[in-house]
C-alpha cells in the first residue's frame, strides 16, 4: 500500500472525540453549502461556513467572528470582503468606537442565513429518523452538557 492508495476504513470504536465531533460537522457544513448553492447562493462556499455559523456574524465586529472560527483576522477580512462583494453582507463603522468595524447581513445575506437554518432543521429531522427520537433527544442532551461544561471554555 502507498501513500495515495485508499486508506482502509477506520472502525468507529478506535475513533477519538475529535474525529467523531468533526466528521459529522463537516458532513453539516457540505451539505448546508450544496442545499445554499441549489437555493440560487451560488458563491457561497466551505470557507463561508466560518462566518455562516452559529450565533451568526449579524452585529458583530470581524475579529470576534475571526475568533469564534479559530482564524486570523486577516484571513477572515478575505472571507467578509468576498461575502460583501457578493452582496450577503455590509461592514460599516461601529458607533463610538473609532476605527472599529460591524458586519451586517445584507436582505440576501439574511435569506441565505434563513435557508441554513430551514436545511438545519430538515437535518435535524433526519438524523432523529435515523438514530430514533429518543437516542437523537439523548445526543442533543448531552452535547449540551459538553456545550454548558467546562470542557469547551
Amino acid at each position: 500500500m502507498t501513500f495515495f492508495d485508499e486508506k482502509p476504513p477506520v472502525k468507529t470504536k478506535d475513533m477519538l472525540i475529535g474525529a467523531m465531533l468533526r466528521v459529522p460537522s463537516e458532513a453539516i457544513h457540505r451539505r448546508i453549502i450544496r442545499e445554499l448553492n441549489a437555493a440560487g447562493f451560488k458563491e457561497l462556499g466551505l470557507p463561508h461556513m466560518a462566518v455562516f455559523r452559529f450565533p451568526g456574524p449579524d452585529g458583530e465586529r470581524p475579529g470576534v467572528i475571526a475568533e469564534r472560527a479559530c482564524m486570523s483576522k486577516q484571513a477572515m477580512n478575505r472571507i467578509l470582503g468576498s461575502l460583501e462583494d457578493s452582496g450577503y453582507l455590509v461592514r460599516s463603522d461601529a458607533p463610538d468606537e473609532g476605527r472599529a468595524r460591524i458586519v451586517h447581513f445584507t436582505r440576501r445575506g439574511q435569506a441565505a442565513w434563513a435557508k441554513a437554518y430551514d436545511v438545519l432543521r430538515d437535518i435535524e429531522r433526519e438524523w432523529s429518523a435515523e438514530l430514533g427520537a429518543k437516542d437523537f433527544a439523548q445526543l442533543k442532551r448531552l452535547l449540551g452538557k459538553v456545550w454548558e461544561s467546562s470542557l469547551v471554555k
